[in-house]
């Protein structure tokens, strides 16, 4: 099953459509929350709202997770160690106020669990990589704090 998630504020139709276009292209087993967007899409499964509980039970039963670059998915899904692919949100397309999710995108590139994209062909074809590797070993998970270590030598520069 692959969960895409766009945030509760704001609508990302380009996102959520080239998602339902590839699921449809591929059959694809598509669970979306899709925020306050009220376009139908035929070849996947959506909701409005998914609380914190569930999304977080979704992100893990997920193969994959598709996302907008909103840090609490890509803490969730880096904490589980689940594979995640992030479209951001552009200005010039009216899909945000600015292009802070460009800035959070390409800061995180370079993790092993991330791929960003930018438009659907690029989105097709991660999915088909991230899918292919589903059965390969699972990727290093992101503790949820910082190690005791990290945290003394903190608190040495701090004294």
């Amino acid at each position: 099953m692959i969960y895409v998630t766009v945030g509760t504020q704001l609508p990302f139709a380009r996102l959520i459509k080239a998602v339902n276009d590839i699921a449809a292209e591929k059959g694809l087993d598509v669970f979306a929350q899709v925020g306050p967007d009220k376009s139908h899409y035929h070849a996947i499964k959506t909701a409005d709202f998914v609380g914190p509980e569930d999304a977080n039970r979704l992100i893990h039963e997920a193969d994959l997770v598709i996302a907008h670059a909103g840090m609490g998915t890509i803490i969730s899904a880096s904490q589980l160690g689940k594979p995640l692919i992030i479209m951001p949100r552009q200005f010039h397309y009216g899909e945000h106020r600015n292009d802070h999710q460009l800035a959070t995108a390409n800061r995180f590139r370079d993790f092993p669990n991330i791929t960003v994209v930018e438009d659907k062909r690029s989105l097709s074809e991660a999915m088909d990589s991230r899918l292919e590797q589903a059965d390969g070993p699972p990727l290093g998970v992101v503790p949820e704090y910082a190690p005791d270590s990290f945290i003394a030598e903190l608190k040495k520069l701090l004294v």
